[in-house]
């Protein structure tokens, strides 16, 4: 009985081996719609042309961190958006550390309707396991620091 479960056992083996093989022949051979990158002037026919026109007009080149990279398009103009701690991240004064953020990434109590701003998304996910632990511990190291800072 076993040697012949196994014997069967690998024919289904090779044959599925076959078929997926075929399906993935198959699936290079079809026509999928591709991406189509339109040129945005005859000089700039290339896709990689387009890549690079687009990441330097968005800052790809900025020699300023604070206008450096291709993402930074989205972030809201400097002094429009306020948070609490003077815009420093809630995560880093629970640990004692000051670290500005320019809250692009926040976060609005429900409760208290106050914004925190965020440095990172990483920083903001952390955060939201435990709010109100690390808003407390925030609190009391804010007080620390800006009474400290005022001597």
């Amino acid at each position: 009985m076993n040697v012949h479960a196994c014997r069967c056992g690998s024919v289904l083996v090779s044959a599925s081996v076959a078929v997926a093989a075929t399906l993935i022949v198959a699936a290079d051979q079809m026509d999928a719609p591709a991406v189509r990158i339109v040129a945005t002037s005859r000089n700039d026919a290339s896709q990689d042309d387009n890549f690079r026109l687009a990441a330097v007009r968005h800052g790809a080149n900025a020699r300023d961190p604070d206008h450096a990279g291709i993402w930074k398009a989205a972030t809201p103009p400097s002094g429009t958006m306020h948070g609490e701690f003077e815009n420093n991240d809630p995560i880093g004064l629970s640990a004692g550390v000051k670290i500005k953020a320019d809250c692009s990434i926040n976060w609005v109590d429900p409760d208290s309707r106050k914004r925190y701003c965020f440095s990172t998304a990483t920083s903001l996910v952390v955060f939201l396991d435990a709010p109100h632990a690390y808003l407390a511990r925030a609190i009391k190291n804010w007080d620390r620091i800006t009474t400290s800072a005022n001597r």
